[in-house]
């Protein structure tokens, strides 16, 4: 149910007719575009949302006659550059969602925009590079790759030219790659007894995702040493691919359909099994349990899957309700700052991961609702990167806020993003079940 404000009703999402021919028909776009932009010009309800509403409100305010039939075409492509697919605006602000008769998606209408303009051949390469994060995270994990990969991205005079040429900001502070992959270090263990509880299944499979993969993970390592401690039977997903969610961002939606011709066999069967399956990125998630059903609502194994699929701390929380968490934490955390990413909040899951981190004695949670600007690899771009930074202010403010031992987030991308709002800082960077791994003295 949508937590949007002033409606009584539960929102609904129609299904994705992605393959259907009136949804890559441009003209019939447009005439969507035009609709929607109209009432949302007079609604306004979304403007401190992102920088997608501003823009088209500004341009509409600025055109001839004050109303959107006066402003150019190129403002309605503007704006969906400018949506970075946070969902946001559908579950928490729009009066007019299905089932209203006005029936507004804004974001499956600016992902449709993104697959026709994919289909187009207007997206550019830096984009299909960004997206592929997977093919990325191969290459840049190889030892000696990674020595250099990580050397380039610190070093000024590449990121200029990284700026000039791919247009990756060279103020964005980037994430290392590991040469220690999480796969392939990983040590799941299956020698608990399965404690099967009412809300939850009492194994977990792991679905690492490309960042944790490749990039920190040392956050999957401790995902594994909570489990283990609790005494939860754990392994790994066989075999996995990038869960999709960049290349839906891209509107490459010919590649989600790959990803997950890819990933589903593998998953479904441990659904089936039993297992709970858990991944420590709530965009990946999120791609599972909300994009993927809508794209294919009548794929059993899809919605399988989808039900299968657990958040960390939904799955915690979860088990701590049947009275099946430890909870002997031996470390406090002191003052803790923590951020809700937009990808978790449209789960409507509650704030399990708060609601965990409160349970730590002595420990102080200040929590943040708010996005932090960063959004994928949105802002990462150089034409983004300034807006991403000016999105991401009041965050950075509220997370700084009472000088904290700690700043946290569930989106490891975001949290990264959030330090480099800050600045020098005395806080350290840690994602949440790092956290839960110190409190529990493992």
């Amino acid at each position: 149910m949508s937590t949007r404000e002033g409606s009584l009703e539960a929102s609904q999402r129609h299904p994705i007719k992605w393959r259907d021919p009136a949804f890559n028909d441009e003209t019939l776009l447009l005439e969507e575009l035009h609709r929607v932009y109209d009432i949302c010009h007079g609604c306004r309800r979304c403007f401190n949302l992102c920088n997608a509403f501003p823009l088209l409100f500004d341009a509409i305010d600025a055109s001839p006659s004050g109303e959107l039939d006066s402003v150019e075409k190129k403002v309605f492509w503007d704006v969906v550059d400018q949506c970075y697919l946070c969902d946001m605006c559908f579950m928490t602000k729009c009066p007019y969602v299905p089932p209203h008769q006005f029936d507004l998606d804004f974001p499956h209408l600016m992902l449709r925009a993104k697959a026709v303009k994919f289909r187009k051949g207007e997206t550019k390469f830096r984009d299909k590079l960004l997206s592929s994060t997977d093919l990325i995270g191969k290459l840049a994990s190889v030892p000696v790759v990674t020595q250099v990969v990580n050397g380039m991205n610190n070093t000024p005079a590449t990121r200029k030219i990284m700026d000039s040429v791919l247009g990756i900001h060279q103020e964005r502070k980037l994430p290392e790659y590991s040469s220690a992959s999480f796969r392939a270090h990983a040590a799941p263990s299956e020698r608990f007894p399965v404690k099967n509880g009412e809300r939850t299944p009492g194994k977990v499979a792991i679905y690492s995702t490309c960042y944790i993969n490749y990039n920190e993970p040392g956050i999957g390592h401790d995902l594994l040493k909570i489990l283990a401690h609790n005494e939860i039977p754990s392994r790994l997903v066989e075999k996995e691919s990038c869960c999709g969610m960049p290349k839906l961002e891209l509107g490459d939606l010919e590649a989600v359909n790959r990803l997950k011709e890819s990933n589903i066999p593998h998953l479904v069967k441990l659904a089936r099994e039993g297992y709970a399956i858990v991944t420590a990125i709530p965009s990946c998630t999120l791609m599972y349990k909300q994009e993927l059903p809508l794209m294919f609502p009548d794929d059993e194994d899809v919605k399988a899957v989808a039900e299968a699929m657990f958040d960390p701390f939904e799955y915690f929380m979860l088990r701590h309700k049947d009275g099946l968490l430890k909870t002997d934490f031996k470390h406090k955390l002191g003052k803790v700052s923590y951020h809700v990413p937009c990808h978790l909040r449209v789960q409507n899951l509650g704030l399990k991961t708060r609601e965990m981190l409160q349970l730590v004695p002595d420990t102080e949670v200040n929590t943040v609702e708010r996005c932090s600007g960063h959004d994928g690899t949105w802002g990462v771009k150089s034409e983004f990167f300034a807006e991403s930074m000016k999105i991401g202010k009041p965050v950075f403010k509220q997370m700084a806020a009472g000088e904290p031992d700690y700043i946290s987030s569930d989106c490891a991308i975001a949290g990264r993003h959030i330090m480099q709002g800050i600045g020098e800082t005395g806080a350290q960077k840690q994602h949440p079940l790092t956290l839960i791994r110190i409190a529990y003295g493992l």
